[in-house]
């Protein structure tokens, strides 16, 4: 389906912002288009540092987790880290580990199996923590919804500590009678799990200011007030010294979850991730350093490094650790003390995510044939049923068969114990709300507006699919996805001073996506297939001035073949391909920026859709 058009328009000033922020108008409606608005917000964006991170001390139930940590610690209480198998929750762990053993703690970490165990604290974890003789369990990025096992972890007389960011579970509860202001009939009954401390920005009653942060944000600014009372160096400020503290090593790990774990880079999460990122170039984590070598990314050598490296490379081979083996893998590569063990592990993760890849590719292909020679095509919410698929890559494909389709996916497989599944979501539909409306289909389940993952019986497959359906309240425009072009402008605006400007608003990702233009009628000269697959197009294209210009197109050869032929005809494609054809037109939204080859810098354009 191809996706609708649409120009921002949204008001302000263009030429005014400009002149106060010494950028061209272009950029300041660029900005607006963010929702980023006055002047404070603006100078905030554009040159925020870490002096603009939260303090927190606003986390609800900070103060008093540092305090008992403290005495914990003094007391040589051993406290077990009990995290997650995704890359948040591993950096997580790492974060909490390594900030506890700095401050003279007893601490080890247990990362659940993914097959074994499942997803987050369960009660044999928790009875295993009370054979080992642990006092105290320290959660992060899971725990707020284990209810019964933190339950059983207090009645053993443990300590549990919960830092988790997940939404707070909770139940409708119907009122007598509606509310005479908001006219509800209903109302949320949150269910906070018994520890003795919880921190979760989500909460009823936290006043944290920005509540979209990873569970390795909570694992960071949990160790930030912790080393203060430990009276620990904070965070660097001048990363032109080379002087680097703990608490700068911890803060890239908060930044490389950020970026896996998808949170939208606005507000206080765009500061952590650009200031990480600039941290990771010159890491002194052997262990980060190893898998970036293995994966060819050499930030000390060339200065590149961004969030796609982090979100589409070195995350996935992370993630691959706990879908395919053990995450404790990933944690024992961030713990590595040398080179040589480090790069053994790197290489090994890696080579597990190459693995991955194939398997996912295999997966996709089978549930495309599924939605596509069945009723699932027909469904607002596509519940996509692959017993044989290992359930570790289930999350990859439902993203990829929600980026297919633009649907609320699931993907569910067969378990050892029934049938467990991830969902990815859509903007306009919230994952974890409209799940918890048919909750009495899982036997456990959680996440986020955007995620979540559950388990349920096979026999309630179907009859799952059909309910989410049948509440389900898109509209076809709201299935239909949208691109938001921020200017209208043709490619011959585009110049070197433009793409360095455009640099100011990385890094780019959900929340700050990359700024894109158009141009209608563009002229197309020739056309090649590039790359191992020959999925890859490079275009020469042609500007109202007679200037021609590079394009790249990354989004799939087939598909463009197919619309152009349908459009022009085979033989003004093969025209097109052999370029003594005559030129073909098409609207394009693209993204301008510059190629470096054997020493030579040049403009390129990068189309994002056509038509």
């Amino acid at each position: 389906m191809m996706a609708k058009w649409y120009v921002a328009a949204k008001k302000a000033d263009f030429n005014g912002i400009g002149q106060r922020f010494s950028i061209s108008p272009v950029l300041a409606r660029v900005i607006r288009n963010r929702d980023i608005e006055g002047d404070e917000a603006i100078e905030k964006y554009l040159h925020g540092t870490i002096r603009n991170l939260y303090d927190p001390a606003f986390l609800k139930g900070s103060r008093e987790a540092v305090l008992l940590l403290k005495d914990k610690i003094k007391g040589q209480m051993p406290i077990r880290v009990i995290g997650d198998y995704d890359a948040d929750g591993i950096c997580s762990s790492y974060i909490l580990k390594r900030g506890l053993e700095a401050c003279g703690a007893v601490v080890d970490t247990m990362i659940p199996h993914r097959m074994k165990d499942g997803y987050g604290l369960n009660e044999h974890l928790v009875d295993e923590a009370y054979a080992d003789g642990i006092d105290t369990i320290l959660t992060c990025d899971n725990g707020i919804a284990a209810y019964a096992q933190i339950e059983q972890a207090k009645k053993y007389g443990m300590t549990v500590i919960i830092t988790d960011h997940h939404e707070i579970p909770y139940e409708e509860e119907p009122l007598a009678e509606p509310d005479p202001e908001t006219g509800e009939t209903s109302r949320r009954r949150y269910k906070i799990p018994p520890a003795d401390v919880v921190i979760d920005p989500k909460q009823p009653g936290d006043t944290y200011p920005f509540q979209e942060i990873c569970g390795a944000v909570v694992a960071f600014k949990l160790m930030q007030l912790l080393f203060a009372e430990f009276g620990f160096d904070g965070i660097s400020t001048d990363l032109t010294s080379g002087k680097r503290s703990l608490l700068d090593e911890l803060l890239e790990f908060a930044a490389f979850a950020t970026i896996c774990d998808v949170m939208p880079l606005r507000e206080e999460n765009r500061i952590l991730v650009r200031h990480g990122l600039e941290l990771m170039k010159q890491t002194q984590n052997v262990g980060l350093h190893a898998l970036m070598e293995v994966n060819q990314i050499l930030p000390w050598q060339d200065g590149k490094l961004g969030a796609f490296h982090i979100g589409f490379v070195l995350g996935p081979c992370l993630n691959a650790s706990g879908r395919l083996d053990s995450a404790q893998r990933a944690m024992e590569l961030l713990d590595s003390k040398t080179r040589e063990a480090a790069v053994a592990q790197a290489a090994f993760l890696k080579q597990l995510n190459d693995s991955r890849k194939e398997m996912t590719e295999e997966y996709v292909k089978i549930a495309v044939e599924m939605i596509e020679s069945g009723p699932l095509k027909d469904d607002r919410v596509l519940v996509v049923f692959l017993p044989d698929c290992h359930e570790s890559i289930a999350g990859i494909i439902a993203g990829r068969i929600r980026e297919r389709y633009y649907r609320p996916t699931f993907v569910l497989t067969r378990g050892e114990e029934g049938v467990k599944g991830s969902a990815r979501s859509i903007e306009g539909y919230h994952m974890y709300e409209e799940m918890t409306k048919c909750s009495s289909f899982f036997t456990k389940y959680g996440g986020h507006k955007m995620a979540a993952g559950l388990s349920m019986r096979e026999e309630d497959v179907e009859p799952f699919r059909q309910k989410i359906n049948e509440i389900c309240t898109l509209t076809e425009d709201d299935l239909q996805e949208k691109i938001h072009i921020d200017v209208p402008m043709p490619v011959s605006y585009v110049s070197f001073r433009l793409v360095e400007e455009l640099e100011l608003l990385e890094p780019f990702g959900t929340g700050n996506p990359k700024p894109v233009f158009a141009q209608k009628d563009l002229k197309f000269v020739s056309a090649r297939a590039l790359g191992k697959a020959g999925n890859v197009l490079r275009f020469t294209v042609e500007d109202s001035e007679q200037k021609r210009w590079e394009m790249m197109y990354f989004g799939g050869k087939d598909n463009f073949e197919a619309y152009a032929a349908e459009k022009y005809g085979q033989t003004a494609l093969d025209g097109l391909y052999s370029g003594k054809g005559s030129p073909l037109y098409f609207d394009v939204v693209y993204y301008p920026g510059v190629n470096t080859w054997q020493g030579n810098t040049k403009l390129q354009l990068v189309m994002q859709q056509y038509r």
